[in-house]
């Protein structure tokens, strides 16, 4: 949720308060029990980010140490972990690069800066999953001719590269990802959500390779998909309330319906709705409407490869 931050001496709508904002703070010095839930349904949205690009990156540098393992050439194990390395350097260095590019923002400008932050982050996150839907019968294949031919040629940096950029896609999404959730939560919610996500995708991907615990990865991306691409909507809409506040996007009405009464976004089911699904009690018409439509586009994209996945079924079957 926005923050505001005093525009000294400013009397136009520029910069002024997000009322939701100082509402919600309001009620938090109140109510301490409600400070707590919020942070740790903030904690959420950046622990499913962190835990499922995380567990990504973890698969991917399984597959490449195993590829290696396969072909015994042991020696060459230091130049995997240097990419990866690497990349963990990269994206360290790309958060810290955003925070001090957003933190150079106030008023207007920072309201512009989050939401294309957000919007950014809900494209990008939906591309991912179903880039990562075609891409995932192919993964471990390209990898392995990837290992394979550097194998061949004894290319150390080859193998590096290989790491440093699988690896690194993973970095900076999650990057982007979580300074997106960062800006509709509270800082340390989101630092202490990442850190626990990544925590776990690394006890994962330990039990994956060197344990024979077996765990559903289908199952688990197909989860975990549901609930990013929901995640991506919440974005998407917040995005396009930052755009009304600056008055780049017209609200045109400014709340279209106002259900708090029933569901408020101060109770604990609204919290959780909120920090993993962008829920807004009283919304506008525009970013109603960014909702529905994103979800209405998703459900053009995916029905008919549903269908026909359960006609080869049924085919298959009989």
């Amino acid at each position: 949720m926005k923050v505001y931050r005093p525009q000294g001496g400013q009397g136009s709508g520029i910069g002024a308060p997000d009322e939701r904002g100082i509402d919600f703070l309001t009620h938090a010095r109140k109510n301490p029990k409600f400070s707590l839930l919020k942070e740790l349904f903030a904690m959420l949205s950046s622990l499913l980010l962190a835990l499922r690009e995380g567990l990504e990156a973890a698969l991917i540098i399984g597959i490449l140490l195993g590829a290696v393992r396969k072909m015994n050439v042991p020696h060459l194990n230091k130049w995997i972990w240097g990419g990866v390395l690497g990349a963990i350097g990269l994206s360290i260095a790309a958060a810290y690069a955003l925070n001090a590019i957003g933190a150079e923002f106030e008023g207007r400008g920072e309201e512009i800066f989050e939401g294309i932050m957000m919007v950014l982050a809900a494209l990008l996150l939906t591309w991912m999953i179903f880039w990562m839907h075609r891409q995932s019968r192919y993964l471990r294949q390209n990898l392995e001719k990837g290992v394979n031919k550097a194998a061949a040629r004894n290319s150390g940096g080859g193998l590096f590269l290989l790491a440093f950029t699988a690896v690194g896609r993973e970095g900076i999404e999650l990057v982007l990802f979580l300074m997106a959730a960062q800006v509709a939560s509270e800082p340390m919610a989101a630092l202490l959500g990442t850190l626990a996500g990544l925590s776990l995708a690394i006890f994962l991907g330990y039990l994956l390779f060197a344990s024979t615990y077996r765990l559903n990865l289908q199952r688990f991306f197909q989860i975990t998909n549901i609930l990013l691409l929901l995640f991506a909507a919440g974005l998407l809409a917040h995005g396009v309330h930052e755009f009304n506040e600056a008055a780049i996007i017209p609200a045109v009405i400014e709340h279209v319906y106002d259900i708090n009464g029933i569901l408020p976004e101060k109770s604990t089911p609204g919290l959780l709705l909120t920090a993993l699904f962008g829920y807004n009690g009283n919304p506008s018409l525009t970013e109603m409407l960014t909702y529905i439509i994103f979800l209405l586009g998703l459900g053009a994209a995916t029905l008919p490869k549903v269908r026909m996945s359960t006609v080869r079924a049924t085919e298959t079957g009989s």
